[in-house]
């Protein structure tokens, strides 16, 4: 949590320009449909993933995914903000399996941003999802 006296170091526009950069990273040649992600880590690291389609499509990854993955790979598991952006600039929001996926490593307040070209709407992960699966629930 950063305080008033101390800005944080990454901006929102800073996370939103890195998921357009790893846009054009992604293997989308069946929906050329392009997503990027970009994801802090409470220390202020930033992960980025796109997506990569298979033409078995359930194998395809989706971004979040691949950024999260990327940050676990490299030991973190607290988390801040995740930025996503499609090359159409449509405010695309995390599918409900990444939404899921962000559950197991982050809690209901992790920040969403979600590019619409002009204008970022932001969303917390308990209004994308308020009834997640978690551990507790399987107890």
């Amino acid at each position: 949590m950063h305080s008033l006296e101390e800005p944080p170091l990454v901006t929102d526009h800073d996370l939103i320009d890195a998921a357009r950069d790893v846009q054009d990273s992604a293997h989308v040649p069946y929906s050329e449909y392009r997503v990027g992600a970009a994801l802090e880590t409470a220390g202020g690291t930033v992960f980025v993933g796109c997506n990569l389609e298979n033409a078995n499509f359930s194998n395809s990854l989706h971004a979040e995914e691949v950024a999260v993955a990327e940050a676990v790979k490299n030991g973190h598991r607290e988390f801040a903000r995740l930025a996503v952006s499609s090359d159409r600039r449509d405010g695309v929001t995390p599918c409900g399996m990444c939404r899921q996926t962000l559950t197991e490593f982050c809690d209901g307040d992790l920040v969403v941003l979600c590019d619409e070209g002009d204008a970022v709407t932001e969303y917390t992960l308990d209004e994308l999802l308020p009834n997640t699966i978690s551990q507790e629930t399987l107890e």
